[in-house]
């Protein structure tokens, strides 16, 4: 069962807790086997592996729930899920956040982006009225049955404002009930450290790992932002540009060398064994399971 206490706990500690971002059941097991507390659910991640298209809102809220509830069963750490704007109004919030909440997840993020959003760190993105977003902040807060499920309201009021507007907004959020403050696509050090200042529940920011344009996030250490006040850190496109530079490294060279020059080519630096493939996705435990219920 799902530590919920367990993950308030390292979002209050005196530490920064790293989420590294998770999107399917081989990068949520490697995160839990080097050792992270806990994870992030990389909405983008979702929309690109499971649908084939950038973050700009064609995740429907069905696809994303059934992928987070697959998740959150095959691991043992907390895991907070992207629930984009919430689909909707203050009721769909309401629904969409009791949802998330029976399918095992440790704590949802709600964004205050107009309906069909986009990733961040996109031109085009805009946001709605502060009031509306109060509005969802609460109705989130009502739907949980446990109190340890944590609600993080999201703001990127930062690119469509300005981050004195950022911090306006967070303040609000707060007072509605929010237990964990993120502020989306800052764009300076010194903006990260400001709203941190300037905001009364823990931050959360992203770092942009594999996002090399001017107009995102600077990235930092995760010792420069506890420094800097931050509380929480996400990396959600880390694994994800990883794995798919690791699916672009092998079939180029299953491409060059088997394909084109007729040549046997097995490369451990390209590929897992399948003996360690099946370690890492539970084999031993499904071994297990067998040897109890049929007797051996």
């Amino acid at each position: 069962m799902i530590n919920r206490r367990a993950f308030r706990t390292l979002v209050e500690a005196k530490d920064i807790l790293i989420l590294p971002g998770v999107f399917n059941g081989y990068s949520v097991r490697l995160v839990e086997r080097y050792g992270y507390k806990a994870a992030a659910i990389s909405g983008a991640g979702l929309s690109e592996s499971l649908l084939g298209f950038a973050d700009r809102g064609i995740l429907t809220f069905d696809q994303n729930l059934r992928a987070c509830e697959q998740l959150a069963a095959c691991t043992g750490i907390p895991l907070l899920a992207d629930a984009d704007t919430g689909y909707g109004n203050a009721l769909n919030v309401h629904l969409v956040t009791r949802a998330f909440e029976r399918a095992g997840l440790a704590a949802i993020s709600i964004e205050d982006q107009v309906w069909p959003k986009r990733c961040g760190h996109m031109k085009g993105k805009s946001v709605i009225a502060a009031e509306e977003m109060v509005s969802k902040v609460k109705a989130a807060c009502d739907a949980r049955h446990d109190p340890d499920f944590v609600i993080i309201a999201r703001t990127d009021a930062a690119g469509t404002h300005n981050v004195d507007e950022a911090i306006r907004r967070l303040n609000l959020y707060a007072q509605a009930g929010a237990d964990c403050l993120y502020a989306d696509a800052l764009l300076s050090k010194e903006d990260i450290a400001k709203v941190a200042k300037n905001v009364p529940k823990p931050l959360i920011v992203n770092m942009g790992m594999g996002m090399r344009s001017r107009n995102t996030t600077p990235l930092m250490t995760p010792k420069e932002l506890e420094t800097a006040g931050v509380a929480v850190v996400s990396y959600p496109r880390m694994l994800t540009t990883a794995a798919m530079r690791g699916m672009m490294n092998a079939l180029e060279v299953f491409t060059s060398e088997v394909v084109g020059k007729n040549k046997l080519v097995d490369r451990s630096d390209l590929q897992v064994s399948f003996e360690e493939g099946n370690e890492l996705m539970g084999m031993s435990e499904l071994d297990e399971l067998e040897r109890r219920f049929n007797g051996g």
